[in-house]
């Protein structure tokens, strides 16, 4: 089995799409689609636009991910 490596990088949320994915905005100039992680859902963290986020990508594809924390 193929082992899967994840990257996490700081973005800001650009834009709110339907079925909880967002836009992000990475600090190096990326633009990534991004779903809220499961933890998030169940606590009911809100994510508003503006919003500094902490997105985890797979190493195979760089263009998604998901948003696994709301920064401060």
């Amino acid at each position: 089995m193929k082992q899967i490596n994840t990257i996490r990088e700081r973005g800001q949320v650009v834009e709110a799409l339907p079925s909880l994915l967002f836009k992000i905005q990475l600090e190096n100039g990326n633009e990534v689609l991004a779903h809220l992680a499961g933890k998030l859902r169940i606590n009911r963290i809100k994510i508003l636009l503006g919003d500094k986020v902490l997105v985890e990508m797979a190493s195979i594809d760089d263009k998604r991910g998901r948003i696994v924390y709301r920064l401060k």
